[in-house]
């Protein structure tokens, strides 16, 4: 007989569960610190008016926000916004750790027709993501 060293199914979803609740709770911690940053900064300034939105504002005020090291700057310099988005990100990516998870768990059963849907989609996510990226 043959023996495996198959992890028992069950840890394995528990781990995937785990993930993404773990996910989503840090991705809620981490944007409402830059909520509470927002707060602290701008709670007492009067609601702007909306009904006229100007468009073209600066490009470098879209760029803290748009770029990963735009976004970076903003977590070390404790700005709301770069926190905020930081918490967009670790939603973002709670998901694709799931598919990750479940590719390992369903080549380690050697289910290969799960295992090659889950390498394409994350393949796609990846692709598009870096595709986003060098764009």
């Amino acid at each position: 007989m043959k023996k495996e060293n198959k992890q028992p199914k069950h840890d394995i979803q528990r781990l995937v569960g785990n993930t993404l609740r773990w996910g989503v709770t840090l991705a809620c911690v981490i944007a409402a610190i830059g909520g509470v940053i927002y707060l602290m900064e701008h709670g007492g300034e009067p609601m702007k008016d909306y009904s006229h939105f100007a468009y073209g504002a600066a490009a470098e005020e879209h760029e803290s926000y748009t770029t990963l090291s735009g976004i970076v700057d903003g977590v070390i310099n404790f700005t709301a916004t770069g926190w905020i988005q930081l918490g967009v990100i670790a939603l973002l990516l709670t998901p694709i750790m799931r598919v990750a998870l479940s590719l390992i768990d369903f080549v380690q059963e050697r289910d290969w027709l799960y295992a090659g849907i889950s390498a394409v989609v994350l393949a796609v996510i990846i692709s598009n993501s870096l595709g986003g990226v060098l764009a």
